[in-house]
């Protein structure tokens, strides 16, 4: 072979390899997150992918925190969706390639995503701002995800606060869970000793106990201690008691469908034992809004305040206990609650209880009946005018309006949606005058948005001459409901089943002196609510 030719394949070869190494070669990729408004760097959930799948490199500066089912460690720097948390910058080194990068920022921000293409042997620097489309705070109007299970010392405090933060959520609460055997998701404290600030956000306490899966599952949160009996497990109500005397608040989750959480609304519910409901929530299924127990209460003359929440991290297709659409993540089910003054855990708490809230999975809600709030209530007299005015906003391509509507007493007085003169994507309004009042209602704000995005108001109560609010056309059908719970929960104390997890008939004695009060009030419900 002529050695010319020889030498010159060898150095073809050379160079190949050289390319070759140099292509292999990593870069460095340095990215900055910015609010556009303050121009300080803010927590953001990243998600860094490559040809669609999720790259497995984390920072350093990932914000992690250990989290799982059953209080087991689960996931620490990464979540369920492969996402991380970063403060306002992190750094990575990565093969030479494109990438796709996702910044978000919870529902008022407008997420992000960016074409990266790394070099071999070079640095990428860049900033990017995060921009909200609205600002709900600086209407007074504060995000909270009621429902968040993670262990805390007083050492994750900050890393769960940018957490909350980089969710763009106002208050989070991490719920203490229990069962009929154990706690799990311990929190260091409760009362204000276990509330954490950094401006206008908070880490809060707070229990989901107990929880059965014969009467669901109870929530509680604002109260100076946690509180559990036993050996009185089944008793829901003396929890409840002295939640309210710890000075906190009582609820039932999970749109008390799960677990026959119906059955324990019913036997507490009924006796005026229960302040909030969570109505939105992905746990169920892939529509989050559902109101059918909601509806229930509200027509039988039974205020409650609407609530969301995650219930991170159990809520996701990750640990198959969610629709398929959804992984679980903090925030993606959240309420909002009207504070007028100073924001404080101590006011947030003070207008949950006077029921100023909606809740959503993106939309947002505006309602007002004779100027009035969510959690109204309103006196009139006969012969007087409604003035009901209800807008919904939205983001063109993150949240997309379908449709509103006006609800009383369950039923539909108006709606319009993005097709009708004057409406659009992006917000709705709708405004009607009911004349001549005759009777008490309840009147509500619902809207849906594209993706399964919904949202709903806590009601404005009315009251006409001093009467209720109550439906006296579905109150006979709502009340047979309840006595058909009642007999559910009556066969379940009279099965005696070998499982551990079932120990409502262990309790029967006491589960049956409750029952037999809560038909003393159907009774005299039957005899109010029809007139």
């Amino acid at each position: 072979m002529n050695p010319r030719l020889v030498f010159v394949l060898a150095l073809f070869v050379w160079v190949i390899g050289v390319a070759d190494g140099l292509a292999q070669r990593p870069g460095r990729l340095y990215v900055s997150v910015l609010d556009a408004d303050s121009g300080k760097p803010t927590p953001v959930r990243v998600r860094l992918t490559r040809s669609g799948k999720p790259v497995p490199a984390v920072p350093n500066e990932a914000v992690a925190v250990s989290y799982g089912l059953w209080d087991h460690a689960d996931g620490y720097a990464v979540q369920p969706d492969s996402s991380f948390y970063v403060a306002g910058a992190f750094s990575l080194t990565l093969t030479a390639g494109v990438y796709d990068l996702t910044l978000s920022k919870g529902n008022e921000y407008v997420s992000q995503t960016h074409k990266l293409r790394i070099i071999p042997n070079s640095q990428l620097r860049q900033t990017y701002r995060m921009t909200r489309w609205i600002n709900m705070a600086a209407r007074k109007w504060y995000s909270a995800d009621d429902h968040i299970h993670i262990r805390r010392s007083i050492r994750e405090n900050k890393p769960l606060l940018s957490w909350i933060q980089a969710e763009d959520i106002h208050v989070g609460v991490l719920l203490k869970m229990g069962d009929f055997w154990e706690t799990y998701y311990p929190q260091y404290a409760f009362g204000e000793q276990g509330q954490y600030r950094e401006g206008n956000y908070i880490l809060s306490p707070g229990q989901e106990d107990p929880r059965t899966p014969e009467l669901g599952h109870a929530l509680g949160f604002g109260a100076t201690g946690s509180v559990r009996y036993g050996r009185d497990y089944y008793y829901y109500d003396k929890v409840f008691d002295e939640l309210h005397n710890r000075g906190g608040l009582t609820g039932y989750a999970h749109q008390a469908e799960s677990f026959h959480g119906y059955r324990g609304l019913t036997l507490d519910g009924l006796r005026n034992k229960v302040d909030v409901l969570e109505i939105l929530q992905y746990c169920v299924s892939a529509q989050p809004l559902r109101t059918e127990h909601y509806y229930r209460m509200l027509d039988l003359g039974f205020p409650l305040t609407a609530t969301a929440g995650s219930d991170f991290p159990w809520c996701g297709h990750d640990h198959e206990h969610g629709p398929p659409e959804h992984s679980a993540q903090i925030g993606n089910a959240r309420f909002y609650t009207y504070v007028d003054g100073p924001f404080s855990h101590a006011a947030w708490q003070l207008a949950i209880a006077a029921g100023h809230t909606f809740v959503t999975s993106g939309p947002i809600l505006d309602l007002t009946v004779n100027k009035a709030l969510p959690g109204g209530k309103l006196s009139l007299k006969k012969g007087d005018t409604l003035a009901i005015i209800a807008e919904a906003y939205g983001h063109a391509k993150q949240i997309p309006l379908e449709a509103i509507e006006l609800v009383a007493h369950g039923r539909v007085l108006g709606r319009v949606s993005k097709n009708d003169p004057g409406q659009s994507t992006t917000h709705l309004a709708i405004k009607l005058n009911l004349k001549d009042v005759t009777h008490g209602m309840w009147i509500a704000a619902r809207c849906y948005g594209a993706s399964n995005q919904a949202a709903h108001t806590t009601p404005i109560y009315i009251t006409v001459d001093g009467g209720g609010f109550h439906n006296p056309e579905t109150a006979a059908n709502y009340l047979a409901q309840c006595e058909q719970y009642l007999q559910e929960l009556e066969q379940e104390l009279e099965t005696h089943r070998d499982s551990p997890e079932f120990r409502a008939w262990y309790y029967k004695k006491g589960l049956k002196t409750r029952i037999d009060e809560v038909r003393q009030l159907l009774d005299e419900l039957r005899s109010r609510l029809s007139k």
